[in-house]
């Protein structure tokens, strides 16, 4: 394919990507936008792989490698359940960075285009700068997978000076940044280069393992921003306008989220890097008045008894749906009660879970409604006139300590006000705390019911009941 053809078919691809954010924007549009996305990048690929140079590179060796690709990512698509969408984004991210650190390694020591002057020194600053943004992306996101599918524990680890140690591997990397630029050959500059690259892959890892649990959704998102921005650095190091696109695209939107994640949990992005926020599952409350009182529990056929008798019910789903994978349990019970005209809808806090739109991708996938899945600060206000709040495997986004506490670690984050509802259900296994390690008042209150158990037997026993 000629380079005009291959310029041509770029700037369609382009078109497709910014589409394919447009529809991804709300959960209507969402499966429009994911077609735009996949037609954009089979454009974009075919048309990479049809170009003069990959052809002269040799095509045999570019088909293998698309197949080896393609097949890791049919079985990934079949075996990993929607639970697991996590950990499935925070390994997908890595890969990026991975991606981004062994082509800046292969343009480095590629000899078959010479550059000199100012063009030597920028490709090497563009070198240097993507290994550098990939080898953070990649480490970070390898832990960010490891706590999200808890083989890492989801407790911050804090080291003695860790802000001293950032600031050091950060002057670090300026000095051997200054050595790689001021080597004379490809043999001297390896090795600042490699140095450089280890300092990165330690910074990955130290600043997400200082990240707390409560923390991870903001830490999905902006992995997601630096993956964009390595993929760009990738674009500059191999000339490829459609890569550089693509990459500030994925990274301006990543970053974006970012700050509506930390908006939404009253958090700086600062403050997330610094870690500390979220002290592990089931951990004790760092600070904070303690709640006093004595729980009310509830049974499933007691529970069926309030949701039948109600006129208006909002569920807030949390991780512990996800966990317990009972989203389409949910579906059956939503659909029971408003066949009994119940005016059932869904309220979802946009850090809820442990990436943004990890409960839209499940009450979705369980075929629930969009229009009665509202956000936070659309239904926030109905609670008063709500009969039955139901919480699902929520904790830290429906605590009121976060508005009557000002000494507890999440006052002022907004939280969905449930505790305002006549009756709230809160399901868990135990009495314990959330990710951000703080007990919840909201269990003690007098007009709140707890249904101990697993998500998913509870509610097909409440959702027995109902029939029955």
């Amino acid at each position: 394919m000629a380079d005009n053809l291959v310029t041509v078919a770029y700037l369609g691809a382009t078109i497709l990507f910014i589409l394919s954010l447009g529809g991804l924007s709300h959960p209507e549009s969402s499966r429009r936008g994911n077609l735009y996305g996949i037609v954009g990048m089979t454009i974009a690929v075919l048309a990479t792989v049809s170009g003069p140079r990959v052809l002269a590179a040799g095509l045999p060796w570019i088909v293998a490698a698309l197949v080896a690709g393609g097949s890791v990512g049919l079985y990934a698509a079949k075996k990993v359940q929607m639970t697991q969408m996590p950990e499935l984004v925070a390994i997908m991210h890595s890969l990026v960075g991975l991606a981004a650190c062994l082509v800046g390694f292969a343009s480095y020591v590629d000899t078959s285009i010479v550059f000199t002057g100012a063009e030597k020194t920028i490709h090497e600053v563009e070198i240097y700068l993507g290994i550098l943004i990939g080898a953070v992306t990649f480490s970070g996101s390898v832990i960010a997978f490891g706590k999200l599918s808890a083989r890492i524990g989801g407790k911050p680890v804090l080291l003695p000076g860790r802000h001293w140690l950032n600031l050091a591997g950060l002057l670090g990397v300026i000095w051997f940044g200054a050595r790689f630029l001021q080597a004379h050959d490809v043999q001297d500059g390896l090795v600042p280069l490699i140095v450089m690259t280890v300092i990165a892959l330690l910074f990955g890892v130290h600043m997400v393992m200082a990240i707390g649990g409560a923390d991870m959704p903001v830490v999905v998102s902006m992995l997601n921003s630096y993956s964009g921005w390595a993929a760009a650095a990738t674009g500059f190091m191999l000339s490829n306008d459609l890569l550089i696109v693509t990459g500030a695209l994925v990274g301006s939107s990543g970053a974006i989220l970012s700050y509506i994640m930390c908006r939404a949990m009253n958090r700086n992005f600062v403050s997330v890097i610094a870690g500390g926020f979220g002290t592990g599952e089931g951990a004790a409350a760092a600070a904070g008045a303690q709640p006093a009182g004595e729980v009310t529990a509830i049974s499933a056929a007691e529970t069926a008894e309030l949701l039948r008798g109600a006129s208006n019910v909002v569920i807030v789903p949390g991780y512990g749906m996800a966990v317990a994978q009972a989203q389409h349990a949910v579906y059956e019970i939503t659909k029971q009660l408003r066949e009994q005209d119940v005016n059932v809808r869904f309220g979802i806090h946009p850090v809820a879970g442990r990436m943004p739109g990890h409960m839209n991708v499940l009450l979705a996938e369980a075929r629930v409604p969009y229009d009665i899945v509202l956000e936070m600060d659309e239904i926030n206000g109905d609670f008063p006139d709500t009969d039955v709040a139901m919480v699902i495997g929520a904790n830290d986004i429906v605590n009121p300590a976060a508005q009557e506490d000002p000494t507890s670690p999440i006052a002022g984050m907004p939280v969905l006000e449930v505790w305002k509802a006549k009756t709230s259900v809160v399901m868990k296994r135990s009495m314990a705390s959330g990710y951000a390690g703080v007990d919840n008042p909201l269990f003690y209150k007098d007009n709140n019911r707890m249904l101990f158990g697993d998500a998913k037997k509870m509610l097909d026993e409440v959702l027995a009941a109902l029939k029955g």
